[in-house]
């Protein structure tokens, strides 16, 4: 097993830090943190700060494995300032999806959590390992990484059309792979992997 590299290592100090302050000091950070609708007092950095927070110890232990499990994986193809630019660029592509999502619908609540930079983790995951396989908990299913990525994207997109699971930002991970793709997509078109 290979050492956790770097960027991973820097991200997976800077959010628990984050999250540790956040829970010190309480719904502070949140109203100036958190990603607001434009219509609910939103400003420029919560794109990238939402990522930072978190709502609850599950979700930021669901991130933090995620974002060790994928990111390892994938710094260790990209390089750290490679890997950290497809981490923020992914953030950033979630937190304008959501955006335009709670634009469009009129929602008022805040976005939080590193989800959206995990998906495109999770996406490009999927492109550099497609038959790498993964073994769900539960049920205990061992799949392609490609046909996981894939399941999952599927999934979220049902789960932001239909509203079930309210209070999850679905479209915020979908923005965070098609950030993820853009990115990727760009870098392949450059150097012609």
């Amino acid at each position: 097993m290979r050492p956790t590299p770097p960027g991973v290592r820097t991200l997976l100090i800077a959010t628990i830090a984050c999250y540790l302050l956040q829970m010190a000091v309480g719904d502070s950070m949140i109203y100036s943190l958190a990603l607001w609708p434009p219509q609910s007092g939103f400003l420029p950095w919560q794109l990238i700060t939402y990522a930072f927070l978190h709502g609850s110890l599950m979700h930021i232990a669901f991130n933090m494995y995620g974002l060790w499990m994928f990111g390892s994986e994938v710094e260790y193809v990209l390089g750290r300032r490679q890997f950290l630019l497809l981490y923020f660029a992914s953030v950033l592509s979630a937190g304008l999806m959501q955006l335009l999502v709670t634009g469009m619908t009129g929602g008022e609540y805040p976005t939080l959590g590193a989800s959206g930079g995990v998906f495109g983790l999770l996406l490009a995951f999927g492109l550099f390992f497609p038959n790498r396989i993964i073994m769900l908990l539960i049920p205990p299913i061992p799949m392609r990484a490609r046909t996981f990525v894939v399941l999952y994207a599927v999934i979220e997109l049902f789960l932001g059309v239909t509203g079930t699971q309210a209070g999850v930002a679905h479209f915020a991970h979908l923005g965070g792979m098609i950030g993820a793709w853009y990115v990727i997509h760009r870098w392949r078109q450059r150097r012609r992997w």
